[in-house]
């Protein structure tokens, strides 16, 4: 198999063949362009800290009995829904598991709602020690672990807060490869529909983007900062609830900066407007530790068709779950904050994001999470 990203295509054919199996059948709703949608079981346990199984399974860790496990402080039923609080930590068998071939890996990441609710979510699968990563070859359960930071969130068996990808081999683009494809398609545009040279792109392991302060676009408005005691939010109702119970508005400040306060939620919005072609798929990557202790992205998998559509679409902002580490933390319009990490699909989509196929953030600037209201 040629190196590169698992289209929707494959991983149909990867369901076919038995890689991916589930005694609930899997939905077509679950299949995106370059990625497949993981599903809640009907229980999770609440436990008393994160864990990595290393070399042993996820079961062998938590005990033979999970309910006398030093590590489980209960079990929840999420066939009728549950309140997952804030700051308590979960794990959830998932319906779906794999029997991956040896040439197979697989990589996890939040959904864009799950990061944007702040929801922080890992796969871990047995006898590994690493989240999010899943190994060439393997065959096993899956588990996510759940642990709602800024909102108690209500979810439900079957509901999806994090999707899978499977790759062959390193279809990372390198960063002449990526210039290249920049200089045969811009991949940044600006607020007006212009492209951004790419001269004036910046390539260190990755596209670099920087932070919006301008509120040129959203209404004199640069971001939200979550209420410090909110309400619960309810993960299946779109459109429900009045941002105001639950964010902050933070207006324009009066110079380029603003000061991010420590251990505080924010959602920002990217200068750039970014598209993501649809042969390749894309991720948020950390800039640079050393350029500030700031955490830019939860939820950072771009679909193919990003930004892009049928080649319509002039790109899109990126949003960004942003929280500062240990101090506040001054940030300044323009930025560079993260960066985007580009790779080959090994096939065509047979759908891309935004054409053909729902999509909650294709035209987004500030946006927040589908459950509020607009």
């Amino acid at each position: 198999m040629t190196d590169g990203v698992l289209s929707d295509r494959e991983l149909r054919a990867a369901v076919r063949d038995g890689w991916i199996a589930s005694d609930v059948p899997l939905g077509d709703a679950q299949y995106q362009p370059a990625s497949l949608d993981l599903r809640l079981g009907s229980y999770a346990w609440q436990l008393r800290a994160s864990f990595l199984p290393f070399s042993e399974t996820v079961a062998g860790r938590l005990g033979g009995e999970p309910t006398e496990s030093d590590l489980v402080i209960d079990r929840l039923s999420l066939e009728g829904g549950a309140t997952l609080q804030r700051g308590s930590v979960y794990l959830v068998p998932l319906l779906e598991s794999l029997r991956l071939p040896a040439h197979v890996r697989g990589r996890s990441n939040p959904k864009s709602t799950t990061g944007r609710l702040d929801i922080f979510t890992r796969v871990i699968t047995d006898r590994t020690p690493r989240f999010d990563e899943i190994r060439p070859g393997y065959a096993g359960p899956l588990y996510l672990e759940v642990s709602p930071q800024s909102f108690p969130v209500r979810v439900h068996a079957g509901l999806s807060l994090n999707q899978l990808r499977l790759l062959v081999g390193a279809p990372a683009l390198s960063d002449a490869e990526l210039a290249r494809v920049y200089g045969e398609s811009p991949l940044l545009y600006d607020d007006d529909g212009r492209p951004l040279p790419v001269e004036r792109a910046v390539f260190n392991d990755g596209l670099c983007m920087g932070i919006d302060l301008s509120g040129r676009t959203t209404g004199g408005i640069i971001g939200y900062r979550a209420h410090p005691n909110p309400p619960a939010v309810d993960l299946a109702r779109v459109g429900a609830y009045d941002p105001g119970e639950y964010w902050e508005p933070i207006k324009r400040p009066a110079r380029d900066s603003y000061i991010l306060e420590a251990n505080r939620f924010y959602i920002l919005v990217s200068k750039e407007r970014i598209r993501v072609p649809p042969e390749f798929a894309a991720e948020m990557v950390v800039y640079d530790a050393g350029a500030g202790e700031i955490r830019t992205h939860y939820a950072g998998f771009f679909d193919p068709g990003f930004g892009y559509g049928d080649g319509d679409v002039l790109g899109t902002k990126v949003v960004m779950e942003v929280r500062a580490r240990e101090v506040p933390f001054m940030v300044y319009d323009g930025q560079t904050s993260f960066k985007v990490g580009f790779e080959r699909l090994r096939s065509r989509p047979q759908r891309v994001y935004g054409v053909g196929l729902a999509s909650s953030y294709q035209l987004q600037t500030l946006t927040l999470s589908k459950q509020f209201r607009r």
